[in-house]
């Protein structure tokens, strides 16, 4: 079974992170394991961190059986 992790994010218009400003979603992927999502989440991160309302986090697909 195999599993894809994607980096998703962007800017939020306000601090409690509800609601994603139009347009300003990112999602980056698909990683074959969680090691390459965390070196693109951190290189994401990193390139706006100076904006307080950008977040990003790394999501892991459901684990699928190979199709017969």
């Amino acid at each position: 079974m195999t599993s894809n992790f994607w980096v998703i994010g962007g800017e939020f218009g306000s601090m409690n992170f509800h609601k994603l400003v139009e347009g300003s979603a990112q999602v980056k992927g698909p990683f074959k394991s969680r090691k390459e999502a965390e070196d693109c989440w951190r290189e994401v991160s990193e390139e706006n961190r100076h904006k307080a309302g950008v977040r990003f986090s790394i999501v892991e697909e459901p684990q699928r059986a190979p199709a017969a």
